[in-house]
């Protein structure tokens, strides 16, 4: 006997989740309907944006470009429209009859404020909206603590969100049909947002190139992920936060294959690997409930008595940092990877972010716009926590008076100076003694690279006392 069809038509709205397989929207979508109509609404906005730029916008161009070719092979028309996403998806209900439009939630404040938007629309004329979780396994207020409030720390958030199940992932949508005539715009490329390339190496956009990084991830990253994973020098990581950031993957399927490889070793050292980086996920999702219940957080110090601190502001030394010229070798290695990568290491954003908060005293927003800007794997949430925990405003942060020194942490995480060398090539031929200690005096290691911009001991007693003073205030 047929299944009864909810609907004739419905759209379904693609945003970070450019994918066909475990993709709770689209799943839904396909279910209820016998058409679907597949979109992308491309930001209308052009030459800069703060939480954008050309190395993830160039990934996006990818990405999208796959799942059009996806589309098609699955029978169907991938629709791309450019404009304020509430305004074009209306018209698209108006020009196909749609009787409900799915997407998956956005864990973002805008996303969050563009959802509600919608759905009161859409609810005037009638027609369903559906929001459907989909980047997390647990999200907004499904983890709280004992007395049923947010947690604010990590390690109970992350004994719950382990201790509770996870949804199983959902097979691929392997048919579409997409009314024809329906009028849509080219996939967009660089020019659409007028940025020119940035030149820098990123890894393959779309489903089946995710797939290959999750295979290599499984086989080769994660059974020695604990070991390794503080270590910047090759493919220590597993490298899936872009696919997680663009929704190349599914989270679900993600998390069960690690769980799979978890269940079924007996290596107690491969156990703790694949544990660690499950954590890491874990760590994911606690910054975005942190977004989710406290939005402010983007424009404000998540610990209130952190609020008012006295940041400095010095465009030479922001440019600098940025550069890779400050002549401390493990950070401009760092920013030098992200900028011809549009990534770095994890390690590597604590240092950097710690340099420029606790040595330059620069105010920790401008360095998460940069990373937002410069990252293919830029995510709002973790990108905040991130940026707050170095800075020691944040939730859970490391104390304000933990400061770390970039001479020790390259001897502890690139002590043959491996990554360094790699990255800065001035300092090739430099005596490897000369990257894990500041130089004496006014004596340069290479005629090409810069004295220390700075004298870490003395910013670091400078960053203990702007902290103690203001403190001092806050008490009376």
């Amino acid at each position: 006997m047929p299944r009864m069809l909810k609907h004739q038509t419905v759209i379904h709205w693609f945003r970070r989740d450019l994918r066909l397989t475990d993709n709770t929207a689209l799943h839904s979508a396909s279910a209820a309907s016998s058409f679907v109509v597949p979109v992308y609404v491309v930001s209308p906005w052009a030459g800069r944006h703060r939480w954008t730029g050309p190395v993830r916008q160039e990934f996006l161009c990818g990405a999208l470009a796959s799942l059009e070719r996806n589309i098609a092979a699955a029978g169907g028309t991938l629709i791309f429209r450019r404009g304020q996403a509430a305004d074009e998806l209306i018209k698209l209900v108006k020009e196909t009859g749609a009787g409900a439009v799915f997407t998956n939630r956005d864990p973002d404040p805008h996303g969050r404020a563009l959802e509600e938007q919608l759905a009161k629309t859409l609810a005037a004329v009638g027609v369903e909206f559906h929001a459907c979780k989909d980047s997390v396994l647990h999200d907004r207020a499904e983890l709280l603590t004992g007395s049923g409030t947010p947690f604010r720390v990590f390690t109970p958030y992350n004994k719950v969100w382990q201790a509770r199940p996870k949804a199983q992932p959902l097979p691929a949508v392997k048919s579409i049909r997409t009314p024809a005539g329906i009028a849509s715009l080219p996939c967009p490329d660089l020019k659409t947002w007028g940025l020119s390339p940035s030149g820098a190496a990123l890894p393959e956009a779309g489903e089946h190139a995710a797939r290959q990084r999750l295979k290599r991830a499984l086989n080769l990253i994660l059974p020695r992920y604990g070991e390794q994973r503080n270590a910047p020098f090759g493919q220590t990581t597993s490298r899936l936060s872009v696919d997680l950031r663009h929704g190349t993957l599914g989270i679900r399927e993600i998390y069960h294959f690690a769980a799979g490889l978890l269940a079924e070793s007996k290596d107690a050292t491969v156990r703790k690997s694949v544990q660690t980086w499950l954590n890491e996920i874990a760590w994911r999702e606690f910054y975005m409930q942190i977004l989710w219940h406290w939005p402010n957080v983007l424009e404000h110090e998540f610990d209130p008595k952190f609020r008012g601190l006295p940041w400095e502001y010095d465009e030479a030394k922001l440019q600098r940092w940025k550069d890779g010229l400050t002549g401390f070798p493990i950070v401009d290695a760092g920013m030098r990877e992200l900028r011809a990568t549009g990534f770095m290491h994890n390690r590597l954003r604590m240092i950097t972010a710690m340099f420029l908060t606790k040595d330059l005293h620069l105010d920790w927003r401008l360095g998460e716009e940069y990373f937002m800007q410069t990252l293919v794997d830029g995510e709002v949430a973790s990108n905040n926590g991130g940026w707050q925990w170095s800075a020691g405003t944040g939730a859970d942060a490391a104390p304000y008076f933990r400061i770390q020194n970039p001479w020790s942490q390259t001897k502890s995480y690139d002590p043959e100076g491996q990554y360094i060398r790699r990255w800065v090539p001035e300092l090739k031929d430099a005596p490897q003694s000369a990257l894990l200690a500041p130089p004496e005096g006014l004596f340069r290691v290479s005629k090409d690279y810069p004295l220390p911009i700075v004298n870490h001991h003395e910013e670091r007693d400078r960053t203990l006392a702007m902290f103690a003073r203001h403190k001092e205030r806050q008490m009376g």
